[in-house]
């Protein structure tokens, strides 16, 4: 009697095993199915994205943008996101490393589109976003685009073995002195500080070096006195 209570215990066992491993692998398949439907719609939507974005007229890639936005503000898109990252870095450079030409003409010169990626990889941050940002503010001739890509610089905060922050002083150094634009000043202080309050400090004296450059400059006094500010923040570090 107590045999034939034994062995049901055991083969009662195996069953319940045996289905509860059949019902987490039937689970795991669906799991699975869905993530490659997801996947597929994800390749479909990223498909219409990298054509509005790769098209030459003006305002689909500025719809390409407001897509991509929402996206990174809901959080559903990050810095591993290659397809985002790639689309974000091609419409940084759109008239600047990438031109098209038409008829001696250059037809995709979109400020307003390169400054409007540049802070959206300033949101969705990484080392590909950081790269393409130091980019733009080396080749870029537009004051209010390299302004945007010193402040994204800034939002990310990153600052290994001082590169960013070399980046921000060397756009700086190459304004012309005798056409200066208070707004590109006022992002490279911004971005300082908050490089600075990202990093406990800045340690480059080149970075001090460019405040008191521009609180001497011949820029407006808001501009002027950030400068100031944010040199007094930095000797609060140690």
């Amino acid at each position: 009697m107590k045999k034939t209570i034994i062995l049901s215990m055991i083969l009662l066992f195996f069953l319940s095993t045996g289905f509860l491993l059949f019902s987490q692998e039937s689970s795991s398949k669906s799991k699975k199915e869905l993530t490659v439907e997801e996947l597929y719609l994800k390749n479909i939507e990223f498909q219409i994205l990298k054509e509005k974005a790769f098209s030459n007229d003006r305002d689909m890639k500025l719809s390409a943008l407001d897509d991509l936005e929402k996206k990174i503000d809901n959080g559903s898109v990050g810095p591993d996101d290659l397809d985002v990252e790639f689309i974000l870095e091609y419409l940084a450079m759109e008239g600047i490393t990438r031109k098209v030409i038409e008829n001696k003409r250059l037809i995709n010169y979109f400020p307003e589109v390169r400054r409007r990626a540049c802070n959206l990889l300033g949101k969705i941050g990484g080392e590909r976003a950081k790269n393409a940002l130091i980019a733009v503010l080396m080749n870029d001739d537009e004051p209010m685009v390299k302004a945007e890509a010193a402040y994204a610089l800034g939002v990310m905060g990153s600052n290994k073995n001082d590169e960013v922050v070399k980046a921000l002083v060397f756009a700086l150094d190459t304004q012309d002195p005798t056409r200066v634009d208070n707004n590109y000043a006022y992002a490279i202080i911004l971005a300082l500080e908050k490089i600075a309050k990202k990093n406990n400090g800045i340690k480059n004296p080149e970075a001090y070096r460019a405040l008191v450059k521009i609180a001497q400059g011949n820029y407006i006094r808001t501009v002027r006195n950030k400068a100031l500010q944010v040199l007094d923040e930095l000797r609060q570090y140690k």
